[in-house]
């Protein structure tokens, strides 16, 4: 990871927004700005052609919404990094997008510093969410449709670290509470993950707070 560029794309339909975004951008080590959007088609387009590491995208676009944009780049590439940066923190808006695969969902009155920590945490496949954003997602949870449980529960292991993912640890983190390496970590989330039938470990954390598993207090 050394020495690596973290490339990002920006879509979002004020001319400022975009502009103080590149600012900030620019001043960052180890990152850089590959274009700008300044709609959903433009945005869906211009992550096809840069493949960026992450994709800053604002929730309410004009021609296509940040919602239609986010299902579009998914289902082209799986492993997109979506970040959502957006005014609007309403229930319908924030758990559509989570759902359909947003890693991170933050406003744009968090600081320069969250934002950039927030990039960061996307681009390594972390979940990125306020705890105000996620209690307004515990009670909308639901399990995928026709995706029930697998009758194979989660171990011991399995139930610590999803504790820790829920409290938004980092793998690495997690490693040093519980002592294990970080290997160790990834192969437990990714259990964690089929077993529950849950795109990403932001739906993972969700739902370990929704059951009770986690909750937002803790230390």
């Amino acid at each position: 990871m050394a020495g690596e560029t973290l490339r990002i794309l920006i879509a979002d339909d004020h001319a400022i927004v975009r502009q103080g975004l590149r600012a900030l951008i620019d001043t960052e080590v180890g990152m850089v700005l590959v274009d700008e959007a300044k709609d959903g088609i433009e945005a869906m387009l211009k992550a096809r052609q840069h493949q960026p590491d992450v994709i800053l995208l604002d929730m309410v676009m004009p021609r296509q919404d940040g919602l239609e944009t986010i299902k579009q780049i998914k289902a082209e590439r799986s492993d997109a990094r979506i970040l959502v940066l957006t005014s609007f923190a309403e229930d319908e808006k924030v758990f559509p997008a989570i759902k359909a695969g947003a890693l991170g969902y933050i406003l744009k009155d968090s600081s320069p510093g969250q934002l950039i920590q927030a990039i960061r945490d996307v681009h390594r496949g972390e979940s990125s969410l306020h705890p105000t954003i996620a209690r307004k997602l515990i009670m909308e949870l639901n399990q995928p449709p026709d995706q029930p449980l697998t009758e194979e529960p989660l171990t011991e292991r399995e139930v610590e670290v999803l504790k820790q993912v829920a409290q938004g640890h980092s793998n690495q983190h997690i490693a040093e509470l519980l002592v294990l390496s970080e290997r160790t970590v990834r192969a437990h989330v990714s259990h964690i993950l089929d077993k529950l039938h849950l795109a990403n470990r932001t739906q993972a954390a969700l739902y370990a707070l929704r059951t009770g598993i986690s909750d937002l207090d803790a230390d």
